[in-house]
């Protein structure tokens, strides 16, 4: 039996002078709101309410923590705090704005600006519907994540991580602005490294560090899951996730699929990025933009009849693997294909 999500603000809830309208999104760690201040300009604020740790009832607006939870959702609470404070300092076009940040209902509340658009995962989906060749233009990844890393180096500036930038995090405006939102499991890790609780992943963007809790992450963290959603862009879905690709990496392999459709430049640079070795990634984000600028390089190389036999034999002997699998679950023979 699933756990019960804590319950909205009601519509018409007063917090810290701004009117709820009504719930935009809810996740792991909190609720995002459409609210109004008091000029009746719109705005998102963003409460605190993890449900993994706190309940409220319909019509409430306090939070109830049962005590054994309480010092997590406080150490929790106080993160969430100076991510705003660090987030406010911040002003750039491609991160979302932290106009204010309150205390409140003995939780915390972020409010920002209100974007309108979609996010780049519904741009993914109804470009991967239509079926062409290409799911993006090259030309529209590199100006769109030209943007993005203009954004994230700032943000790398101010000693903060982002950490879960995926597709659904990045907001494509009306105006046609890509900006990087949901710093949910963003915190100051860069100069108090080792002192923070480990964020939620998004399997195939987070990297292999991500999933170790001995290893340190850096801004070749966030570099991995910008190659990860430039793959996503290329290719219409997401990359197998890490501990998949450290027991076997295909992604060569599925790059090499896109040859002669975008250039050997762009699947280098996602191969760069998704390095397993973080060392052997990008190690700042100048260092990306500096190689993603180098657009006059552009050469298509196709795949040559014997690549693309021996890409159709590889393709048939995993399908077959899969099929022999399935029929071995179905009867129960386990059968597992060498």
């Amino acid at each position: 039996m699933s756990k019960i999500k804590p319950a909205p603000l009601p519509p018409d809830t007063v917090i810290g002078g701004y009117r709820v309208i009504r719930r935009l999104s809810s996740g792991g760690f909190g609720v995002v709101y459409l609210a109004v201040d008091a000029e009746g300009q719109q705005v998102a604020i963003k409460e605190y309410l993890p449900s993994s740790l706190a309940t409220r009832a319909p019509g409430e607006l306090l939070p109830k923590v049962p005590p054994e939870k309480l010092s997590l959702y406080r150490l929790g609470l106080k993160s969430f705090f100076e991510e705003g404070r660090a987030l406010a300092q911040i002003s750039h076009a491609s991160v979302v704005s932290v106009l204010n940040f309150f205390r409140e209902n003995e939780t915390v509340y972020m409010v920002m600006n209100y974007l309108e658009g979609a996010t780049l995962q519904d741009f993914i989906i109804t470009a991967r519907d239509l079926k062409t060749q290409k799911v993006f233009r090259e030309s529209t990844i590199r100006s769109l994540f030209d943007e993005v890393l203009r954004g994230m180096r700032i943000v790398h500036q101010h000693k903060m991580l982002h950490l879960d930038i995926k597709p659904a995090n990045i907001f494509i405006t009306d105006d046609n602005k890509a900006v990087m939102i949901d710093f949910g499991a963003a915190r100051e890790v860069l100069s108090k490294e080792g002192n923070f609780i480990r964020p939620m992943y998004t399997p195939g963007f987070a990297a292999p560090e991500m999933y170790r809790r001995d290893s340190s992450m850096g801004p070749w963290t966030d570099i991995y899951a910008i190659g990860a959603c430039i793959y996503a862009c290329m290719q219409g879905f997401p990359p197998n996730e890490a501990p998949q690709r450290q027991e076997k990496d295909r992604l060569s392999l599925a790059l090499a699929k896109l040859r002669g459709v975008y250039s050997d430049n762009l699947i280098e640079v996602v191969e760069w990025c998704m390095a397993l070795d973080p060392l052997s990634r990008p190690q700042s984000v100048f260092a990306l933009q500096k190689e993603l600028s180098r657009e006059g390089e552009r050469r298509y190389t196709k795949l040559t009849v014997a690549e693309k036999m021996r890409m159709q034999l590889d393709t048939l002997v995993s399908d077959t693997k899969k099929n022999v699998q399935k029929v071995g679950e179905a009867t129960g023979i386990g059968v597992k294909p060498k």
